[in-house]
């Protein structure tokens, strides 16, 4: 059976079962298709590898002896471990199928489990696991870039994405328009804008928000305007 192309080498499958066999086959298979496969006879051996942190699926049987995979499960993910997890389970019910994808499993497989479900389920945990790991990677470029800003381009950072114009910013912040400008300028280059709505989205993933003085017209008078 073959994986689709995408470098399933690079991803590593971890599994937690306590039976040897179960570890072995499951191994096996993974490892038929290109994937790295690291295996643990509980919770704390997995815990207690680097597997946590570079993972992108974990295969975690329910029954592990004195442990439970449901509860390991809903463990990590109160930790915010972001490793989309397969249940598997010899003794699974509805109930127990229920709490485990509430939990957000990508999966429960009840024992014996076809090969093609297995790598179904494996192919969209690692799906999931890329798609994470690339949201982290763009959030802390996000933030990298917005601690590189002077507090003036926050200021102004915060009072463009409210929506008001530079005439206003400048108003508000007692500055000369140009000043504004050039801070605005200095503002998207760090921040890698190309645009109003680009910011806008990239200030809404801050959570930034502007006191309610500075929305428009939010409590201040406009600027004066010139008379004919």
């Amino acid at each position: 059976m073959s994986e689709p192309s995408g470098g399933p080498q690079q991803s590593l499958i971890c599994v937690v079962d306590d039976d040897e066999d179960v570890r072995s086959s499951i191994s096996s298979l993974l490892r038929s298709v290109g994937y790295r496969v690291k295996t643990f006879a509980g919770p704390q051996e997995f815990l207690a590898s680097d597997a946590v942190d570079t993972a992108s699926c974990l295969i975690l049987d329910i029954r592990l002896g004195e442990a439970d995979g449901l509860e390991f499960q809903e463990e990590l993910v109160a930790a915010d471990t972001p490793i989309p997890i397969i249940l598997i389970s010899g003794h699974g019910d509805i109930p127990m199928t229920v709490r485990a994808m509430k939990a957000g499993a990508v999966n429960f497989l009840p024992k014996p489990f076809a090969e093609a479900a297995l790598l179904a389920g494996v192919r969209e945990a690692v799906s999931r696991a890329r798609q994470k790991r690339s949201e982290a990677d763009r959030d802390h470029s996000l933030r990298v870039h917005y601690e590189s800003l002077t507090s003036r381009e926050r200021e102004v950072m915060g009072l463009v994405t409210a929506g008001l114009m530079n005439k206003q910013i400048a108003w508000q912040l007692s500055l000369s328009e140009i000043t504004v400008k050039i801070h605005r300028g200095n503002m998207m280059r760090k921040m890698q804008a190309k645009s109003l709505a680009e910011l806008v989205r990239m200030a809404d993933a801050l959570g930034i928000r502007a006191p309610s003085a500075a929305q428009p017209n939010g409590g201040r008078r406009d600027p004066p305007t010139s008379q004919p």
